[in-house]
């Protein structure tokens, strides 16, 4: 059998057993993987896997799932509670351009993939390359599957207070890597406007922006709301 890119040599970004994901779990008893396929290798990994699934009625049935794996991310929305804005990027998602998006110009939560780093440094670090901004105190807002029926990535998302002083960089993104970022320096209320009608529509973004209203800085309890 001839080597294998990805499975038993290393592919384009160094990674061998690609195909092995999925096939040791044992923590749900009424789930037995049987084959795992890996049918796309590019940036982030396509697979099918093959597994039974014991029905709530007692019967096993044999299903098929194809997951995305792109790994995990982290996500953070920097906060001015003085000014009484939310610090956001704008940038071009092709995905959402081509599924009925306007322009396809997202505003947007800074966050990034981990790439190795845990989330507290993965956040940090796309703060500073995004936005600009070195941020000091993080709170961990909490976890979340953004999109559980076909991908697998989990997103630890995060807030974290910023004034003028913590902007140490222009942001923008990283151009090596495509990336083409305005920095927005929003109004809370305009953020919360925003979102009822439909000029932000990323979930991520969503979130956050909810939960600083309801629970976090911006919240009526915490006296700037």
């Amino acid at each position: 059998m001839s080597a294998r890119p990805g499975i038993d040599v290393p592919d384009h970004r160094g990674r061998t057993g690609l195909d092995r994901a999925g096939r040791d779990l044992d923590r749900n008893p009424d789930v037995v993987v049987r084959d795992v396929e890996l049918t796309s290798r590019g940036w982030h990994v396509l697979r099918r896997t093959t597994f039974d699934y014991r029905r709530r009625d007692g019967r096993r049935v044999t299903q098929q799932r194809e997951t995305y794996d792109r790994g995990n991310g982290a996500v953070v929305l920097p906060y001015d509670t003085e000014r009484g804005c939310v610090l956001l990027t704008r940038q071009f998602r092709y995905p959402a351009y081509v599924n009925e998006h306007p322009d396809g110009m997202l505003v947007e939560a800074a966050a990034g993939l981990l790439d190795g780093d845990d989330p507290v440094a993965a956040v940090r670090r796309e703060a500073a390359e995004e936005l600009g901004v070195t941020l000091g105190v993080l709170t961990h807002v909490f976890d979340a599957y953004m999109s559980p029926g076909s991908v697998t990535e989990r997103l630890h998302f995060y807030a974290a207070p910023y004034t003028s002083a913590h902007r140490t960089g222009s942001g923008g993104g990283l151009e090596e890597e495509g990336e083409d970022i305005e920095v927005l320096d929003v109004p809370f209320a305009d953020a919360l406007t925003m979102v009822r009608d439909g000029r932000i529509v990323d979930g991520k973004t969503v979130m956050l922006l909810q939960w600083a209203a309801l629970e976090g800085p911006f919240a009526p309890e915490a006296g700037t709301g």
